[in-house]
């Protein structure tokens, strides 16, 4: 295992730290272990930075000309998918996701080392630009860091940071718009190019029905449309893509999550105490209402019975009272399905709705249902008709799903699940379903099984434990046609989750 370059000097040593930490994010998602993450890191760390000093010596020695080349961060992280290449061809492809070799031996890989005018938008752009330009727009997109620190570290005015970034932003689309024109394209490809360029400029354009037709089916021209179209959101994938390639997305969000990490966002577990106590108020003024509710229906059975024994006052009246009558349970079991619909996280005592769970005959967590039944799920919301009301209800009340959809382009779409848990969990298993055919290609956080529409997301090594009232988070890639509805029937171990 090669030893990791020393740096020149403290400023070195901190941009060292930054982008050794980048290059382990990504290493990690291309191999099948920690080990050889580790192992392809440092490779790939110590190849990118003799050819980011060979590449500043070479400048130096030019005579102030400045060599095409990428950002420290985005230089190391083609020298791990470098590197990976040389794994594979040298028969160490074990130690790499098998998805990664596929591609690895794919046209889609010979696009990033082939003729220059064959590469990805978004590469050729980016190189383009000088350095500064590069970096800042990388850190701020990419890396997710906060702007006004990484145009402080780039020795510019934080006051105008967000004037700075777009006017990057700019540049790059100009970049990138000349870099179209150069491709060399088809005929009905050259066609589109000017209306393109309009379309993408305005974000109140609409996309006219014959050049959307064509984006879904070339794959070079919505590269282009993605770098042109600075609003909208999609910047940040259309640079990760195209930089990097395989597993970009899975990378974005990963550097998306460290940064949330650091500045200490996205972990709502700790609410303030105004909130807490305005939620436990309220979870016993429910109670409170279903308890009256209870009461009195069970005096207006009482009184209907009554009212309809004989006029004598025999045992067999009072035994009518004490049985009551079958249809007599229902106004009684009904308001019972108030008490457990408080918020999962003011639960008096999360564990309980595990028995609840069990007694009411739905799925356990260790059941396999998932895969092998579409939407086994949706009948539990029938429950408390049957009933089971309390039990039911409970278990709605023990998961809470967020889906969040990240990104969409014309054939795919980039999604997060977010799942608050009420009860601790030693492993985990999301499971959904979709309603429009969706596929889901690449998953991250995760490791995924699909059954014709139901999708089943079983937590990693990593992640398989999660704290009651806290969350787990995952994410993935998916094609789709036609439509794209938001998923459905969510449960946590065979479950049913509320969506919020």
């Amino acid at each position: 295992m090669p030893d990791l370059p020393t740096p020149k000097d403290a400023a070195e040593a901190a941009l060292f730290s930054e982008c050794w930490d980048a290059v382990l994010s990504y290493a990690d998602l291309c191999t099948s272990g920690s080990t050889a993450a580790n192992q392809l890191a440092r490779e790939a760390f110590a190849l990118g930075i003799r050819e980011a000093r060979a590449a500043e010596d070479g400048t130096a020695r030019g005579a102030g000309r400045r060599s095409s080349r990428l950002p420290r961060i985005p230089l190391l992280l083609t020298a791990v998918r470098t590197t990976a290449a040389t794994w594979e061809a040298r028969g160490q492809g074990h130690k790499l996701d098998p998805d990664l070799r596929l591609w690895l031996n794919s046209d889609k890989a010979a696009r990033y080392v082939g003729p220059p005018l064959s590469r990805p938008i978004a590469l050729r752009g980016l190189r383009d630009m000088q350095e500064p330009d590069a970096a800042l727009l990388w850190l701020a997109e990419v890396e997710a860091l906060p702007l006004q620190a990484v145009v402080r570290r780039q020795g510019l005015d934080p006051t105008a940071a967000v004037e700075e970034l777009n006017q990057v932003r700019g540049l790059f689309r100009d970049r990138c718009h000349r870099n179209h024109l150069d491709t060399p394209m088809d005929a009905e490809c050259r066609s589109y190019v000017r209306l393109l360029d309009a379309v993408t400029r305005s974000p109140a354009a609409d996309t006219p029905p014959d050049l959307s037709r064509h984006l879904a089916t070339c794959v070079e021209c919505a590269e282009a449309a993605a770098c042109l179209r600075l609003h909208g959101g999609g910047l940040p994938a259309a640079l990760a893509q195209g930089v990097i390639g395989w597993g970009g997305l899975a990378y974005l969000e990963r550097r998306r999550r460290a940064a949330e990490v650091r500045l200490g966002a996205g972990r709502p577990d700790a609410p303030d105490a105004a909130g807490a106590a305005e939620q436990v108020a309220a979870s016993r003024a429910r109670m409170l209402r279903g308890g009256m509710l209870a009461a009195a229906a069970l005096v207006s059975v009482v009184a209907l019975a009554v009212s309809m024994m004989p006029g004598d006052t025999g045992g067999s009246g009072g035994e009518n009272v004490a049985q009551g009558n079958p249809a007599d349970s229902t106004p009684v079991a009904g308001p019972g399905s108030v008490l457990p619909s408080a918020d999962p996280a003011t639960s008096a005592a999360p564990s309980s709705s595990r028995p609840a769970a069990s007694a009411s005959g739905t799925p356990s967590a260790t059941g396999g249902n998932d895969a092998g039944k579409p939407d086994p799920e949706p009948q539990g919301t029938s429950s408390a008709t049957a009933g089971a009301g309390a039990g039911g209800s409970a278990e709605a009340a023990a998961c809470e799903v967020t889906y969040d959809l990240v990104n969409q382009w014309p054939d795919g779409f980039q999604a997060t699940v977010t799942v608050t848990t009420a009860v601790t969990l030693d492993a985990w298993r999301v499971a959904w379903s979709f309603r429009d055919g969706q596929k889901v290609d690449q998953m991250w956080d995760a490791s995924l099984a699909q059954n014709g529409s139901r999708v089943t997301a079983t937590a990693a090594d990593y992640n398989r434990s999660v704290s009651a009232n806290g969350t787990l988070t995952f994410g993935f890639l998916a094609s789709w046609q036609n439509k794209n509805s938001a998923p459905y029937a969510f449960t946590l171990n065979g479950q049913t989750c509320t969506s919020s």
